[in-house]
C-alpha cells in the first residue's frame, strides 16, 4: 500500500500502511487475508430503489471514461461534470444506496481530481478557466490528493486487502454530527478524517501494525479513548476520534489534533482542505462518499470498489 506515518502519538518516521483511501490510492494492508486482490474489484451494490433520473442533456460517464489532457477539454469535462453531480445529489433522497448517477458522476470527478493530482502543469492551466467557485474548489481538492499521494508508495500486484460497502451516508452524516454535539469537533473534519483513513468504512483490514477500524485506531489508543466501544463500528469509532481530537487540542487547534491523530503535515492540510470543501457546500459530503478506493501498485493503478 502506502508508507506513511503511523497513528496517535507513534514515532513520526514509523510506517502504518493504513488506508487512505482513494486519496492516496491505496487501502489499508495488514498480514494477507480472505479479500478481493490488487486485479480485481468486489461486486458494486446494486443502485437505491430510490434512484435520481439523470436529466435528459447530462449524459453519464463510463466508469473507466478517458479523462482529456488538454486544458480546455479537461476544465470542460470538470465544470459539466460538477454540475451534473450536485443536480444528481440534490435529487438523492440520501436515503438507502447512491443511486447510479450520483456514483458515476462522483467517480468520474474524483478520477480528474486525481489526474489533476499528478499533472499540475496542465490542472493549473485548466483551473485557470474555471469560475472562481469551482476553481477554489478545484485546487483545494487537487492539492488534498497531491499532499496524500506524496505519502503513498506503490505495493506489488499481489497484494490482498478486504473492502465491503460503506454504511448509509445519512447514518454516518449523524453519527458526524451527534460527536460534533458531545465533543464540539466539528463534524466536517470527522468525516474528512473517515474518508481519508478508510472510505468511509469501505476498506476493512487492519493496517499492518495493527491499527483497526474505520477510523484506525491503534489497539492502546483505541484502549484509552475509545469509551468502551467496539473498534469496528462506526458509530463507536467516530466518537472515539472525536474524544482523541479534543484531548489533543481540536476544536481550538485543529492541527495540533490532527498531528497527534497522524504524524504527517500533508496529513494534516489533506484532512483541513476536504474539511473545508464540506464546511463550503454540504453537497461535497456525498460527492466524497461516493469517492471509491483505488490502490497503486507497482503495475499501475487498480481501482477497487465502485461501479
Amino acid at each position: 500500500m502506502e508508507e506513511r506515518h503511523d497513528h496517535h502519538r507513534r514515532p513520526a518516521r514509523a510506517l502504518a500502511a493504513t488506508a487512505l483511501a482513494a486519496l492516496l490510492g491505496t487501502a489499508a494492508c495488514g498480514d494477507p487475508a480472505p479479500a478481493a486482490s490488487a486485479a480485481g474489484r468486489q461486486p458494486s451494490p446494486s443502485p437505491s430503489t430510490s434512484t435520481s433520473t439523470p436529466r435528459p442533456d447530462v449524459t453519464l460517464p463510463a466508469p473507466d471514461q478517458k479523462i482529456p489532457g488538454d486544458p480546455a477539454r479537461l476544465a470542460a469535462a470538470l465544470k459539466g461534470t460538477s454540475a451534473a453531480l450536485n443536480a444528481a445529489i440534490d435529487a438523492w433522497p440520501k436515503t438507502g444506496k447512491p443511486p447510479r448517477d450520483v456514483e458515476l458522476l462522483a467517480l468520474h470527478q474524483q478520477r480528474v481530481y486525481r489526474y489533476t493530482a499528478r499533472h499540475p502543469d496542465v490542472a493549473a492551466r485548466a483551473f485557470a478557466r474555471l469560475p472562481s467557485g469551482l476553481a477554489a474548489q478545484a485546487k483545494d481538492n487537487t492539492a488534498a490528493i497531491r499532499e496524500l499521494l506524496s505519502l503513498a508508495h506503490p505495493v506489488k500486484p499481489s497484494a490482498t486487502f478486504k473492502v465491503q460497502p460503506a454504511p448509509p451516508a445519512a447514518e454516518l452524516l449523524g453519527h458526524f454530527k451527534k460527536a460534533e454535539r458531545k465533543f464540539g469537533v466539528e463534524w466536517e473534519v470527522l468525516a474528512a478524517v473517515m474518508f481519508a483513513e478508510t472510505k468511509f468504512g469501505r476498506v476493512k483490514s487492519d493496517s499492518h501494525v495493527g491499527a483497526q477500524g474505520p477510523m484506525q485506531f491503534m489497539p492502546g489508543t483505541w484502549k484509552a479513548y475509545g469509551m468502551g466501544g467496539d473498534v469496528q463500528d462506526p458509530r463507536d469509532a467516530v466518537m472515539g476520534a472525536a474524544n482523541y481530537l479534543r484531548a489533543s487540542g481540536a476544536p481550538r487547534d485543529y492541527r495540533r489534533a490532527l498531528y497527534a491523530y497522524n504524524h504527517s503535515r500533508a496529513y494534516v492540510n489533506a484532512i483541513l482542505l476536504h474539511a473545508r470543501q464540506m464546511k463550503r457546500d454540504p453537497r461535497n459530503y456525498y460527492a466524497y462518499y461516493n469517492w471509491q478506493v483505488f490502490v497503486i501498485t507497482t503495475a499501475g493503478e487498480r481501482r477497487l470498489t465502485g461501479p
